[in-house]
């Protein structure tokens, strides 16, 4: 186990999937049509701390409401990628514009549509509630469901390993 920590050294920028990973996959739907999704804050603190010490952090998710943008712009994510049937368009395009290696990314998902990316990236993470055939894959399994935690888990297992989790943003949100 020790030796897969030590890959999170090489880490530098984090991209991650959000139902099943930043939401526990339920959904609620309104009668109006809108879908509504809870995210767990412990997350959020992690990922508004990531970007503060500069890793460059992507979302990308099949779904695309409003509410998913808001959530990630507001953590300060600038790389919001939604809507995304196939997510490999939207992965080499955060690559290029952050010149990037395929190496360099630590990717969490939960579920078949992130197959390929978790094949690809120099560190693939899931949730502990993922899909066997994701779970077979990752270098690394949270123990943590998704929605409950697993991101604050891995940002914060990365940033420790490479030093910058404590520093003068630590304490401020």
């Amino acid at each position: 186990m020790e030796l897969i920590f030590e890959n999170l050294k090489k880490v530098k920028a984090f991209i991650f999937d959000v139902d099943g990973v930043m939401t526990d996959g339920r959904i609620l739907a309104t009668e109006d049509g809108f879908f509504l999704r809870t995210f767990n804050i412990k997350d959020g603190y992690a990922i508004q701390h990531a970007v503060k010490n500069k890793y460059p952090i992507a979302i990308i998710s099949g779904g695309k409401s409003s509410g998913i943008l808001k959530r990630f712009e507001t953590l300060g994510v600038k790389d919001i990628y939604l809507g995304q049937s196939n997510k490999e368009e939207a992965f080499n395009q955060f690559l290029r514009k952050h010149q990037l290696e395929e190496s360099d990314i630590l990717y969490m998902g939960d579920d078949l549509p992130d197959y390929t990316l978790l094949k690809k990236v120099g560190f693939a993470a899931c949730p502990a509630d993922a899909a066997i055939d994701i779970k077979k894959i990752c270098h690394y399994v949270s123990p943590i469901d998704g929605g409950k935690g697993c991101v604050r888990d891995i940002i914060e297992k990365t940033m420790k390993i490479q030093e910058k989790w404590w520093n003068d943003n630590t304490h401020n949100w």
